[in-house]
């Protein structure tokens, strides 16, 4: 996990798209029928944020133990709707 983000995401087929959303958003990711995945990166967040959210949340869902993010970070499964 200690790729350059871009090509970490590249490599397990990631699509990224910037939406602005409420300031408690830090990130979001779907799985897409296509087999790939879909990160909403929060417009305007700072980019250091978005490095921690978005290793955190690809680790999540390929289920790498990873650290625990701080305070007040925290990932949640939603279940997927049917």
């Amino acid at each position: 996990m200690t790729t350059p983000l871009p090509q970490l995401l590249a490599e397990h087929s990631v699509d990224v798209v910037e939406l602005e959303t409420d300031a408690g958003f830090a990130g979001g990711v779907r799985p897409r029928e296509n087999g790939r995945l879909l990160f909403v990166k929060p417009a305007g967040r700072p980019a250091a944020e978005w490095e921690m959210m978005a290793r955190a949340m690809l680790g999540q869902v390929l289920r790498v133990p990873l650290p625990p993010l701080p305070a007040p970070y925290q990932l949640t499964e939603l279940p997927a709707a049917v």
